[in-house]
């Protein structure tokens, strides 16, 4: 019988998400440890970090779809990396719970992990390989979606068709001795509970479980030695790194001691190492505080982005003018510590960020974010929902059906043709410094990237008229948003924008439109 079925939605709320480890003494003692060990996490020990460039965040596609799709679009579009779901063999609801809970297959049941073999919603362990040498084929490296804090919180019958018990799980194996658990012990969870109540409190936040999910002890060797294992499995497949799930419970020691133990890249590289961590937390709690020990999810940057173009809660259009400082000026972790992204599969739910369903607003923001320079910037591809819990589209066993972006339950913003344009733009501009900041004061910015590109984006209802600097040489440019140089003309039949002797453009800027010019693209 399973014991937490009858419990409303087993999963952490947003913002706090699933927990873990670390005695308090480790966290004291731990100070000196991640200074003496940051370098190597951080990829600094003289080697480099497998560090993306612009990826896609294929969310909960299956093995098989991502892999024509590397070959088809990621790949062609100047995309270096794909983001994969969780691909461990994982919880899987037979019955649903009280009140309202009526997603059968929610897309969190991945999110509880109850063995580390591959068997999974979006494939086999051959399906996983396959995708994976695929996209390297197409020049495109896989990420993976690594969830290391804690295993499940309810259910007995995994994907794989293994049978567990909350402190007990024999395929990988772990057992009762491997989780915090409510007690008073240095390894325990010292709240009243046995979970996390106070978000502030550090000890809680590394020790204590969060809505029934068992809290893996990642400080102890055992547990560090056999997640290593787990991730290791994934780079000989050819993985290059991993977007670590609930990173801020386990914190910055043992996550150090894992990444120790990892392999090199097929690449030779040291496997890039993004880290989960929610705003809010004082002190050691905080995004900068884990920059010590590997990149951060700009989770506080989807704010900021969201409150530029939208007002929140009011709906109400934002104001472009203040993007002028975006990144660590306005607050935001290190531009080269941060995978940055204007939603996810929890910020899209939870009100945080903009979603596909601000249509052009959001398609907008995508292009302003490939512009900026700010992070390694990542652009998400999920599917439709009506409910936070929805399912992926999948059969009735829960399992993930190919992924069709004619049929409109996939969102494939990635395929978005201004999206696209501004990859290739990313791409060529690379690290050229910002310069020429233009704004109407309101919602029309422009700017260069040093000598290589330039661009102009208008959040407004209306189209907008203006005359900038570019930085960019004389002559006719094709607009890379709706269009490539093709011999001596644009593609689409799309007109050039000339850039006169000194630099100046005169160009109209459509409604909720960019428009964005490199010298790749000059005729």
């Amino acid at each position: 019988m399973d014991r937490d079925l009858n419990a409303p939605r087993l999963r952490p709320p947003w913002g706090t998400r699933r927990t873990a480890m670390v005695t308090v003494a480790a966290v004291a003692a731990g100070f000196a440890l991640w200074f003496a060990t940051s370098a190597d996490a951080n990829g600094d020990d003289g080697h480099r970090t497998d560090a993306p460039g612009v990826t896609a965040n294929m969310f909960e596609w299956n093995w098989s779809s991502v892999a024509r799709e590397c070959t088809n679009h990621l790949g062609p579009a100047g995309f270096r990396g794909v983001q994969v779901a969780p691909p461990a063999d994982s919880l899987k609801r037979t019955s649903l719970g009280n009140g309202s809970d009526t997603v059968l297959h929610p897309w969190w049941e991945v999110y509880q992990p109850v063995d580390y073999t591959l068997t999974s919603r979006m494939g086999t362990a051959a399906q996983f390989a396959a995708m994976v040498s695929t996209c390297r084929q197409a020049g495109v490296k896989v990420y993976v979606d690594a969830v290391i804090n804690h295993m499940t919180g309810q259910g007995n019958t995994s994907y794989g068709g293994q049978s567990y018990t909350h402190f007990s799980y024999p395929a990988v194996p772990y057992t009762a001795a491997d989780f915090h658990q409510k007690g008073t012990g240095p390894n325990d969870c010292s709240s009243s509970s046995g979970g996390i109540e106070d978000f502030n409190n550090v000890h809680q936040v590394f020790k204590c479980e969060l809505l029934g999910l068992a809290d893996l002890n990642t400080s102890d060797p055992g547990v560090q030695s056999r997640l290593a294992a787990y991730l290791n499995t994934l780079i000989g497949y050819g993985v290059s790194g991993f977007r670590v799930d609930a990173a801020k419970h386990i914190g910055q020691a043992d996550l150090d001691a894992i990444y120790r133990q990892l392999h090199r890249t097929k690449d030779g590289l040291r496997p890039y190492w993004a880290l989960e961590v929610f705003g809010g937390g004082p002190g050691i709690l905080s995004p900068q505080a884990f920059t010590t020990s590997g990149s951060v999810l700009g989770l506080d940057g989807v704010k900021q982005i969201r409150d530029a173009f939208k007002s929140y809660p009011d709906q109400h259009i934002g104001s472009l003018a203040t993007l002028q400082v975006f990144g660590s000026g306005s607050g935001l972790t290190p531009s080269d510590r941060t995978l940055s992204f204007v939603t996810n599969h929890d910020t899209e739910r939870n009100g945080d960020a903009l979603s596909y369903k601000d249509g052009s607003r959001y398609l907008l923001a995508n292009e302003w974010l490939l512009a900026s320079g700010y992070g390694s910037p990542q652009v998400f591809s999920g599917f439709t929902f009506s409910s936070p819990d929805d399912s992926p589209p999948s059969d009735a066993n829960g399992i993930i059906t190919d992924a069709d972006c004619g049929t409109g339950r996939w969102t494939c913003t990635h395929r978005n043709p201004g999206i696209v344009g501004m990859v290739g733009w990313h791409n060529y501009v690379g690290k050229a410094q910002r310069a020429n900041f233009y704004t109407d004061g309101d919602n029309v910015i422009a700017f260069s990237r040093g000598n290589r590109g330039w661009a102009a984006f208008n959040n407004g209802t209306s189209p907008k008229t203006i005359t900038v600097q570019t930085g960019l040489p004389g002559g006719d440019y094709c607009n890379v948003l709706a269009s490539q140089r093709s011999g001596s003309g644009c593609t689409n039949g799309a007109p050039p924008v000339h850039v006169d002797s000194h630099g100046l453009v005169t160009t109209t800027v459509g409604p909720s439109g960019a428009v964005g010019l490199d010298r790749a693209n000059k005729l």
